[in-house]
């Protein structure tokens, strides 16, 4: 992206303004000195996202330079020139945490090119730390119920190949932790996790954000971009609600999955990828494809390993953990002594829906984290619809423990209902009762089984 600070560190002043006249003429922001000891003590106050550093400078040489840079920004990228190349010298560079390593006389189009090539790579590695620091635990996969012990179970067998993976299941159940396990788990993980949001992109942009695009492509390409197939080289791409995108472009991933290449938008260059894809959607694909909607071709590309992630509402189990889990990561994120939820406040959660799954859960307990006055946090903190209507006009702080259990055994019938999919056999043998019992409870608790 134009508008980047890149520093340029050389002695002679004619390459200084070559560079300069080059870069700025792309729409960069260009500083220059002549000596290793002014780039330092420049990157003592300011962080170029990108550095060009000669290795033959008098005084501090450009490798001592580059040590020394990497001391104080172990961040900044750095890309060597020299008139004097040689393979031990670009070695050494390398393991001194060069980037890249370019020759005199400077080629305008290898040069430009290596600017792309690196500032997309600053720029992916910040957007994965940034990530990484955000997530933090919030990434953690949270449940001990037995659908969760196979998901995991499914992630660790997925994880050492490399078969593209299709993550199925409702908004908010959790699909891109899922796709961040395997990668996390796979011969990968040193290598980055690209993610894009098919959902989130017009489709006049989509192929540009997956496979870049030349300079002068379409109107506002200001120069060249690469997309997130190439950005993805030896690590893993993402492909998040692949079920919203335009079947004309679903025809370009479909060969670039096939051939692991791809051409720029508005290039002739075929430009090779090794890429590993993981794939999600929150949609019906079979539907899709019926209605022409989706290719049935990428579908079976992508399906290779099937994975299904479970909402919420059938994992009920796992609800006090991920509160517990998600009350320590928001008052820790907010300064707050550790809060804990009143049992009847629990038992009102458990008997919710969650339509939203674990986010709608995880908002909501943050809004509790930072809304509720007390180190308890009561029925009476709780939003609608969480909070049944009735609950609102009582004093809920004197609410009984019978209706607290009754809350939470409501909650716990509907749970075993619906792993037993509504059979009130099963259910009445699972939980230790008659069936006629068991119709009693439903008609108390007003349970209408589904149609």
């Amino acid at each position: 992206m134009a508008g980047e600070h890149i520093l340029i560190v050389d002695d002679e002043p004619a390459i200084q303004s070559t560079l300069r006249g080059v870069l700025e003429d792309e729409g960069y922001r260009v500083s220059a000195v002549g000596a290793g000891d002014d780039a330092v003590a420049l990157l003592a106050d300011e962080t170029p996202d990108l550095v060009f550093l000669d290795i033959w400078m008098p005084g501090r040489d450009g490798l001592e330079t580059l040590a020394e840079m990497k001391r104080l920004r172990p961040d900044a990228t750095v890309v060597m020139i020299s008139g004097h190349g040689t393979i031990e010298t670009a070695v050494k560079a390398t393991r001194l945490g060069a980037y890249d390593f370019i020759e005199k006389p400077l080629s305008l189009e290898k040069t430009l090119l290596t600017v792309t090539r690196a500032l997309d790579h600053a720029r992916l590695e910040q957007e994965n730390q940034t990530l990484k620091e955000r997530l933090g635990e919030r990434s953690e996969i949270i449940g001990e119920s037995a659908v969760m012990r196979a998901l995991r179970e499914q992630i660790a067998t997925a994880a050492p190949t490399n078969g593209r993976v299709l993550i199925y299941g409702e908004n908010g159940s959790g699909k891109e932790l899922v796709a961040r396990a395997i990668h996390a788990m796979s011969s990968r993980h040193e290598h980055v996790f690209v993610e894009v949001n098919c959902a989130a992109i017009p489709e006049e942009l989509i192929e540009s954000e997956l496979f870049g695009h030349e300079k002068g492509a379409f109107t506002g390409a200001l120069s060249r971009r690469r997309g997130r197939f190439e950005l993805a080289d030896r690590g893993t791409l993402f492909l998040d609600e692949i079920g919203d995108m335009s079947v004309k472009t679903q025809a370009k991933v479909l060969r670039a999955l096939e051939e692991q290449a791809f051409e720029r938008v508005g290039g002739r260059e075929t430009i090779k990828v090794d890429v590993r894809v993981i794939a999600a959607s929150n949609r019906d694909l079979q539907s899709l494809i019926a209605a022409g909607r989706f290719r049935e071709d990428l579908f079976y590309r992508l399906n290779v390993i099937p994975i299904e992630v479970p909402a919420l509402r059938v994992r009920q189990d796992d609800l006090p953990q991920l509160v517990d889990h998600f009350v320590r990561v928001f008052c820790a994120e907010n300064g707050k002594r550790v809060k804990t939820l009143s049992g009847d406040a629990l038992a009102y959660l458990l008997a919710y829906e969650w339509p939203g799954n674990v986010r709608e859960l995880r908002n909501l307990v943050e809004r509790l984290v930072i809304m509720s006055p007390r180190d308890v946090i009561g029925v009476e903190d709780l939003p609608p619809p969480v909070r049944p209507k009735e609950a609102v006009a009582g004093d809920a702080r004197e609410r009984s423990l019978r209706e607290a259990r009754d809350n939470f055994e409501r909650a716990y019938i509907l749970a075993e209902l619906r792993a037993s999919e509504w059979n009130m056999t099963r259910t009445a043998e699972r939980l230790g009762i008659e069936r006629s019992h068991l119709y009693r409870k439903l008609k108390s608790y007003n349970i209408t089984p589904p149609k």
